[in-house]
This record gives structure tokens, sequence and C-alpha cells, in this order.
């Protein structure tokens, strides 16, 4: 019995510490977010915690999958009973954002002054704040040096596209090696492989005005090279491509800080290391995909206030920093104060891509992104495997997508206002 009372007068002493276990109704968040492994619901935890204790209040939090979680996302809003706070991927913001489903911020609630460039245009939406930039992240080259080695071929990372085409043909001896790995039919995957492409050709797959530009010959030239890139590789899934580097059997690889995260955890018997995009040129930088995590807050909430101070506590540097200490694939704080940080930097591979970051663009800010995203994909597909040519595919892709554009909003299944056509091209995400 007295071993029974010490229990619960402990449980007692721990919920009286709690502030989340004796809040008012009023003083509840709920908060929808994408973290949910082991190790990244610890890290959000500890965060979530701290700000209980400060604003006195719980933080109720659902965590959604990726492969779920928009779908989720779209269900709860259209009834009508989102969350306050959710978490949103960089290339999804326009589609709610433009929908009215997000409470716009009032001007001087958030500073953008210190986040990276390349993250504020998915902010906004007719000039209006309706997001903040929580994380952000890129890609970089992935080296497999000790088959270089073998091959008698410099170690040194390739200066342009043709140069890496070239070492990669060298390299090619399947099936003990592929030259490189290619990402083929794999949504949401495929794509981010083919923009660093045409962006370092100064491209873009939308004009200003939100129409497609699948037929400009910056497209056209990216889809023929990644074509041709194929045949010194191996086409497959991203998930398929991060095993084979990490077997040692592709020579380069484009991929993110999962893949460096478990290279550096397993220690693999062979050399291996991360580099920069090439450009076309010499002495061109490449440009890569930037993916990045945002916060917003639902016009639905009754709870703005206490929300908005939610996201600006996760979004500040300080406590954006500490979380992506612990979780190496969150990548690095939005605010680019904090790339430079110690603590941040002593795993040796987050150098490279601190450094691929000051090159590194968002996918245009467009609230139908995922019809463009994937008609550009399927155009690709049917490049790679020889269904068309890169630009007949790529014309039947833009006749697709000028229907598709005429139509009805991506949105459907939420609320509709009206939005400006004017969608700006830009100069997240969490994989594979």
């Amino acid at each position: 019995m007295k071993g029974w009372l010490l229990s619960g007068i402990f449980l007692l002493l721990i919920l009286s510490g709690c502030p989340g276990s004796s809040v008012p109704e009023e003083r509840v968040l709920r908060f929808w977010h994408f973290w949910s492994e082991p190790s990244h619901r610890a890290a959000l935890l500890e965060l979530i915690a701290e700000f209980e204790r400060r604003f006195h209040c719980r933080v109720e939090l659902t965590e959604l999958t990726w492969n779920e979680g928009k779908a989720k996302l779209l269900a709860t809003f259209h009834a009508g009973t989102p969350p306050d706070v959710v978490e949103l991927g960089s290339d999804w913001v326009a589609q709610f954002s433009s929908a009215g489903v997000l409470w716009a911020f009032p001007s001087d609630s958030i500073s953008l002054e210190h986040f990276v460039p390349f993250a504020h245009v998915p902010c906004y939406w007719n000039d209006t704040l309706y997001a903040v930039p929580w994380v952000v992240d890129t890609r970089v080259l992935f080296i497999n040096r000790t088959a270089l080695q073998r091959a008698g071929l410099p170690t040194e990372p390739p200066k342009t596209w043709e140069e890496l085409f070239q070492v990669a043909q060298a390299l090619h001896n399947p099936p003990e090696l592929y030259g490189c790995g290619v990402n083929g039919a794999d949504p949401h995957r495929l794509y981010k492989k083919l923009l660093p492409l045409i962006w370092s050709l100064g491209g873009d797959v939308v004009d200003t005005t939100g129409a497609p530009t699948l037929t400009h010959p910056s497209v056209v030239t990216a889809v023929e090279f990644y074509a041709r890139l194929s045949r010194v590789g191996i086409v497959e899934t991203q998930r398929q491509l991060d095993d084979l580097f990490l077997r040692g059997k592709l020579g380069f690889w484009i991929s993110g800080a999962w893949l460096a995260e478990k290279l550096r955890q397993q220690q693999p018997g062979w050399e291996y290391s991360t580099s920069l995009f090439p450009g076309w040129a010499p002495g061109q930088p490449g440009i890569a995909f930037a993916g990045g995590e945002y916060l917003a807050i639902s016009a639905a909430s009754s709870r703005k206030e206490l929300a908005l101070q939610l996201v600006r506590f996760l979004t500040a540097g300080e406590q954006a920093v500490r979380f992506c200490r612990k979780v190496p694939e969150a990548g690095f704080p939005a605010d680019q104060r904090f790339h430079s940080d110690s603590l941040l930097l002593r795993i040796p591979y987050r150098r490279v891509f601190a450094q691929q970051l000051r090159y590194a663009r968002m996918t245009p800010v467009h609230p139908r992104w995922l019809d463009i995203e994937a008609a550009l994909e399927n155009a690709v597909v049917e490049a790679l495997y020889g269904t068309h040519s890169p630009a007949t595919a790529l014309q039947r892709a833009q006749a697709s997508l000028q229907q598709i554009l005429k139509g009805p909003s991506a949105l459907n299944v939420l609320p509709q206002t009206p939005a400006s056509r004017a969608f700006p091209a830009t100069a997240g995400d969490q994989e594979p």
C-alpha cells in the first residue's frame, strides 16, 4: 500500500508540473505535422514541451505520413475541422493559400528578413503572407571515389554535366557497377532530378503568368541530356538507387541528407564524397532543387493568437537549429543566420549541403503544381523508355497541361476564392 501511495504521489507531482494537464480549453492547440520517426518525434516533443511551459498551454500533436498526409489535410479542411497549425511542404503551400483556407498573417506579425531568399516566394499568395518557412534542405552530388580510383580516373568532382557524363560512361560496367543513377518513374521525386538541369540552363517549366513552358529549348535540352545519362547508368526509383549507392554499385548519384546520414552511420568499406552540382559550363554553378517545410494557421482556427506564437517559436532560428541538430534529415533552419552553426556543421557532409543552399531553388509557386509536376514526369519517363522523343513527349505534355489549366482548380475539394493568375517563379521536403 505504501508503494502504491508513493507512486500515486509521484504521478501527481509529474502531472502538476505539466502545463498541458490543467490548461483551459481555449489554451489548447492542435498541430498536424510530418515528423513521425521516433528520433524526429522526440526532437519535436522537446520543443513543444518548452513552448507549453512558456505559454502555459497544451499542444495536441497529430502525426501525418507523406503517403497519406495530403489526403487527410484536404479531407479535414473540406470537413471544416482543420487543425490550428499545419505543416505544409513548400510545393503544397500555393494550393492551400489560394483556396482561402489559411489565415493571412498580419503584416507586422512575422519578419522574413533573415530567412533564405528562395524560401520567401512560397509564403505569399496575392502579396499576402500565408505561411512561414521552418526548415529547408537541398540535394548534392554523391561520388564513389573508390570506383574512380580503381578505374584510374580523377576523383575530383566533375566541373560540368558533360564531364559527369563522360566519367560515368568510363565507369559503366553493369551489373558490377553503374556509371550513375537515373530516377525513373517515381512520382514526386523524378522532377527534382530534372529541374536542376533546366534551371542551370536558365529555363523553367512555367512563365511569370503561370503558363507551362515544357516545349522551351532549355526543357527539351535537359530531358535529352537526362535520357543520355540513362544510357551510362541504371534507371530505378529513389529508394532503390539510394540502396545501390550504399552498396557501392553507383559511380554518381544525386540524393539528400537522408542518404548522407545512412552513409555516416553505416560506414561502408569504400570511399565516397559529396559535391556541389556541376554547371553546364566550367565555372558556372549548378542549381539544385531545394525543399522546405512551412507552418501555416487555419483560417477557421479560434486560437489564432496562440497559434501565431507557436509558429513564431518553432520557426525562430534558435529553435529551428536545435531541431536540425537532432534531426539531420531536416536540413537547415530557414533562418540563414544559423547555416554556419558550429554544432550543426560538426557533421562534415553538412558543409557541402550548406554551400549548395546558396545555389538552390524551389519549385514555381502554382496552385496546380502537382498537375505540372505529373505532366513533366510522364514526359521524362516516355523519353527514358523511348516511347517518344524528348521533344515529342514534351509537346504532348504541354498540350495536356494547357487543357488541364483551363479547368477547375486542383483544390476541387476545398472552398474557392478568386485567385490571381500571376504565379511568380522562384529563384523543403522530406524523402525518400
